[in-house]
């Protein structure tokens, strides 16, 4: 059954404007609405008093943050939601300040069903406040009645006295002591506030004894231990001399709207990262690469015992380390480019059990139990291989003094009652990797911010706080879930649960670990912008028989490829975001002209980046940068090598 809404629309985009309909016919609303994108249309129609405004910030004429404020001057109570692709917080929070309900992004619209139907409700709640302190005003029984009945705490105290004359159950509720107490010592609510509170809070009721009226948010420390954050408000009543002989006031517990607003800050930095993050990708994962490329090319000329082996090898290390720290960063902001595919858990973790050997000191001992004819699965073997090393590295920091660190796969069934108590999961079939340390432990309040980002118990310098959450995040995107339990002292063991999936596995998934690398003499073609990448990609191709052609853009591609006369080019390595012409316009032309030539795609940029440009569709051959010489030489020989 729908809900009947009426809506006044303030956007100059149509288009925008049928979206927000949308979206709400869609959470159970059935919208009338008109739209205005004029000054003097929207006055008009706020005094035909809709249901809710829908607001857009920037318009031709006039702002968002002007029609809040028309509307406050006004003096009608309409819920207003600025939505806009361009709202800052600034905006935002100036957009509140002046009397708006909430605010959304246009790219977080299909949130807008619930924000209507918050508004509303709030709206409701504040006519039913209303309510009360009129009723308050006529009639002390009436008053009580209803305090009785509603989850705020109502109270009333005589002003010379300061004696308090009504309370609501709902004290004993959130102050978790009872009335009684409160009537025999009126100030006996005052020891429950939090020291760093107390005095403000004692100066503002101070106050409140002479005006009347009073609005304070606090913290409490209740019996059992617990913090709850409250809004304690105050309004005076007066005879008909104009003097005050009541004071009446509702206290709120906001714990869980608190709550709320460090989640949505939350969300906001990690934006803020993300962006960041996906901003310098590009650039950085081509310095990455060249770094990495040259040291190993470095390294193949170079006889076992030189002593530049060493220097180099710290210089590849260091450069893993980088490109690790960037793929973490893009991992939890949900940027870095996913290529998933089905995998056997076991064999992910046999490819990579050398590098977690590397990772652990000596007097830690790791043993990996495989479990026998285990499901196959959904993820990019790169996200498990980066999972696998934050749990490891974490296990290793919980056992300074050594220890036992175990890896353990197996099949495993969670059964309805399983999906019921555990938020997000259902029900089915799932391979399960578990991985146990016998450390320190975690303290409850450490298990409770373990997965939250930047939090780490590490010392300065020694962790950036993302591991867990970048954990959290690599099982989200392959629709897993992830348990923990851990006590202090007694260790820690993390089990994730990867949905099983049917289908044959992906050979090609697994990154390369070693190996003799393979060689050509066929022509190819580079296509990349950084000089740099494109003389080592140049370099490493070369190095291995192929005849390499070199362009610096899509443009020069298409010229190099005309003019050249030698053997037929085979294969065209091309960047994706290029100046003057990028790679995939550059790739339709030469498959067009070429139909034999084949195009893989390469980039640094971020999943979100390069997805408009279509080279992140089925059927087409992606290697993200950076790539080691070894990843490329593969690719490049099994695309040579398919039909």
């Amino acid at each position: 059954m729908t809900t009947p809404l009426n809506i006044l629309v303030v956007e100059d985009s149509q288009d925008d404007a049928d979206l927000m309909l949308h979206e709400l016919s869609r959470a159970g609303f059935n919208p009338t609405w008109k739209r205005v994108k004029e000054e003097a249309e929207f006055l008009a129609e706020i005094r035909k008093q809709p249901d809710i405004i829908l607001s857009d910030y920037a318009l031709p004429s006039f702002t968002g943050l002007r029609a809040v404020k028309l509307l406050r001057e006004s003096g009608l109570k309409i819920p207003f939601i600025l939505v806009s692709g361009t709202v800052g917080e600034d905006i935002a929070v100036e957009a509140m300040k002046y009397g708006a309900t909430d605010y959304l992004l246009k790219d977080r619209v299909a949130r807008l069903g619930s924000a209507v139907r918050r508004a509303l409700d709030e709206q409701q709640l504040c006519r039913q406040r209303q309510r009360a302190e009129d009723e308050l005003r006529e009639s002390e029984e009436k008053f009580r009645q209803l305090a009785e009945n509603i989850n705020e705490i109502f109270w009333m105290i005589a002003p010379s006295s300061r004696q308090m004359l009504y309370i609501s159950p709902a004290y004993e509720k959130i102050w978790g002591r009872s009335c009684d107490s409160l009537y025999q010592s009126p100030q006996s609510w005052f020891d429950a506030v939090h020291a760093d509170d107390r005095q403000r809070v004692l100066e503002a009721s101070g106050a409140k004894q002479e005006r009347g009226d009073y609005d304070e948010t606090y913290r409490i420390l209740r019996p059992d231990g617990t913090l709850r954050w409250i809004r304690d408000r105050a309004f005076p009543v007066r005879n008909r001399e104009g003097l005050i002989y009541r004071i009446v006031g509702t206290a709120e517990d906001i714990t869980e709207r608190f709550k709320m607003e460090a989640k949505f800050i939350e969300a906001q930095k990690m934006e803020v990262v993300g962006q960041l993050a996906g901003g310098v990708a590009h650039d950085f994962n081509n310095i990455i690469a060249i770094i990495m490329g040259y040291s190993d090319l470095t390294m193949d000329k170079l006889p076992p015992n030189d002593p530049i082996r060493g220097n180099l090898e710290t210089i590849r290390h260091t450069a893993e380390r980088a490109a690790a720290l960037t793929r973490q960063l893009l991992v939890f902001s949900r940027n870095q480019t996913v290529q998933p595919a089905v995998l056997d858990l076991n064999d992910e973790i046999k490819e990579i059990t050398k590098m977690l050997q590397r990772l652990i000191s000596e007097h830690i001992i790791m043993t990996i139990v495989q479990g026998k004819r285990l499901g196959h699965i959904k993820a990019d073997s790169g996200y498990l291989g980066q999972l696998l090393m934050n749990l490891v590295v974490n296990a290793r920091d919980a056992m300074p003094n050594g220890g036992k660190l175990t890896i353990e796969t197996g099949n495993v069934t969670l059964d309805a009652c399983y999906a019921r108590t555990h938020k997000g999961v259902a029900a089915g079939e799932y391979v399960l990797l578990s991985v146990s340390d016998t450390g320190t432990g975690m303290t409850d309040e450490v298990k409770a911010r373990m997965f939250d980002a930047f939090f780490t118990t590490k010392p300065k310098g020694k962790g950036t706080g993302l591991g867990l959450a970048t954990c959290q995040t690599i099982v989200q995107e392959s629709a897993g879930h992830i348990a923990v339990d851990s006590e202090v002292g007694k260790g820690t063991t993390f089990r994730i649960y990867f949905p099983q999936v049917e289908g044959l596995l992906d050979a090609d998934a697994r990154q390369i670990q070693g190996g003799p690398l393979p060689r050509g003499t066929e022509t190819v073609l580079v296509v990349e912008d950084d000089p740099s990448l494109r003389h080592l990609t140049r370099d490493i191709l070369q190095a291995q028989g192929y005849e390499v052609l070199r362009a610096s853009n899509g443009l020069h591609a298409m010229f190099v490829a005309r003019e050249h006369k030698g053997s037929p080019i085979r294969l065209v390595i091309t960047d994706v975001i290029m100046p003057q012409m990028g790679g995939k316009v550059m790739a339709e032309w030469l498959q067009t002209t070429y139909p034999d030539i084949k195009i893989l795609f390469t980039s640094g940029y971020t999943d979100d980046a390069i997805a408009g440009h279509g080279v992140l569709e089925a059927g087409v051959d992606f290697l993200p940068k950076p790539y080691t010489p070894a990843a490329l030489l593969c690719k490049v020989r099994e695309m040579l090598d398919a039909n």
